[in-house]
């Protein structure tokens, strides 16, 4: 009896613990998926208004408070040039930061393009670019490095020629910059580091403080702290952010073509960026969806590294849900608008054609997440919790600004005139705007 109770005990352990697997006869089950990652930032914005208002008081003297308080280090030296300092990463690390260098540079040329001109009722109408002067990348760091992501924001700005950009990160353990961001700024083109993370790095950004001048525009991943203050900051106009982030998510479309051991490790790669990452698989066969589980719980068992930050990711964000049809699973991932998406079906290219919100598309059995994290040269900063529906990537237009301009000439206005007559006094402007047209054509 004893023995019958204790291993029933551990199915009852083992079942509570396996990932969600749903099978969809109602959108209701849905809907807590779909309201992720936005019902604690007001929580946490109102926890880091103070941080940011001690930062724009202060300046450096709180910028040291807090990374001494947040991060147990006290900052010797806050800001440093890139080359002054001296990674020493093996030749094939760097190798492998070079290869990645030369695809996101070689991507990110085909969004460069030039102002286009055009006369339209008779008028000279157009736009030009310019770039911003100065803007911010935000590394990551604490439970990991993120040395990708300074070629991933610096590489774009370079691109739009900004004059200045800034790498904001927290400084490693022994209270120095990490080898790899060292050799990630250097090679990216980062004009100076401010070793500094959190909310505090965010608000001496937006700010300025003594020795780090304020920026324009920030982007970079971060935590919901580090969210919070680009949402805060941008909505009182303080800084440009190219999205708010919220945790790391992958949705998986897969048929019975796909592999269940790849796609148990696919979802597995995003549970490993943090507990409040979101790994969602939808599909069509309860084989799939029970050969996955099991795939999962059979890496969790022999891979260890992260092990408790991954089922933490697995079991309490993550689920499996099995549809009708694969139109089913495209009609959810759309509404879902994930920042990671991969197809793995039979038909990938006709079913990436119905795709219409997500940040980034992976095709095909052989396109795993990670190859754009790291080496194809998409970029990896990325919308994530349903903001896809109204952001893209990051890119090189994120920093550079769309002037329009127009020369209007003197027959084009006379002939156009009686209409600007007409929509000024409908709008009530008719005495000052109307009569601004009417002066220049007597």
């Amino acid at each position: 009896l004893t023995f019958f109770l204790f291993s029933f005990f551990q199915y009852l352990l083992s079942w509570q613990y396996m990932i969600k697997i749903i099978t969809v006869k109602s959108k209701d089950s849905l809907i807590p998926y779909l309201s992720r990652a936005k019902n604690d930032l007001a929580e946490a914005i109102f926890q880091v208004i103070p941080i940011l208002e001690d930062v724009k008081k202060n300046g450096d003297i709180a910028v040291r408070n807090y990374t001494k308080k947040f991060d147990g280090i006290e900052l010797k030296k806050v800001s440093f040039d890139p080359k002054e300092l001296v990674s020493n990463l093996t030749q094939e690390q760097k190798q492998a930061f070079e290869v990645a260098k030369k695809n996101i540079t070689e991507f990110h040329k085909l969004q460069l393009q030039d102002g286009v001109e055009k006369e339209i009722s008779g008028n000279r109408l157009g736009f030009k670019f310019t770039p911003m002067e100065r803007v911010g990348v935000y590394a990551p760091g604490g439970k990991a490095l993120y040395p990708s992501s300074v070629l991933m924001g610096a590489i774009p700005a370079k691109l739009a020629n900004v004059k200045e950009v800034h790498l904001f990160t927290p400084p490693g353990e022994d209270g120095n910059v990490p080898d790899s961001l060292i050799y990630a700024a250097q090679i990216s083109g980062i004009d100076r580091i401010h070793l500094i993370g959190g909310a505090q790095a965010i608000a001496a950004a937006g700010y300025g403080t003594e020795t780090i001048p304020k920026v324009d525009f920030i982007v970079g991943p971060g935590n919901r702290y580090v969210a919070a203050a680009k949402a805060y900051l941008s909505g009182i106009g303080q800084i440009g952010i190219e999205s708010i982030a919220g945790p790391s998510e992958v949705f998986i479309i897969a048929d019975e073509t796909a592999n269940p051991e790849w796609v148990a490790c696919d979802l597995l790669s995003q549970a490993e960026h943090g507990e409040d990452s979101v790994a969602i698989l939808a599909c069509t066969s309860q084989e799939l969806a029970t050969n996955v589980s099991n795939e999962i719980e059979k890496a969790l068992r022999t891979r260890t590294k992260r092990k408790e930050m991954k089922e933490a990711a697995i079991y309490n964000n993550s689920a499996i849900f099995i549809f009708s049809n694969i139109d089913e699973c495209i009609e959810f991932s759309n509404e879902f608008a994930p920042e990671h998406l991969e197809i793995i079906t039979k038909n990938f290219e006709k079913d990436f054609e119905k795709i219409t919100n997500a940040g980034s598309v992976f095709l095909g059995s052989y396109s795993p997440v990670a190859m754009g994290d790291y080496i194809t040269g998409t970029n990896h900063v990325l919308p994530t919790a349903g903001l896809c529906k109204i952001y893209s990537s990051l890119g090189v237009d994120n920093f550079r600004k769309r002037i329009t301009y127009q020369e209007v000439r003197k027959d084009s206005l006379k002939n156009l005139y009686p209409y600007v007559k007409i929509l000024s006094d409908l709008e009530g402007l008719d005495e000052e705007h109307g009569t601004s047209v009417l002066v220049r054509t007597l």
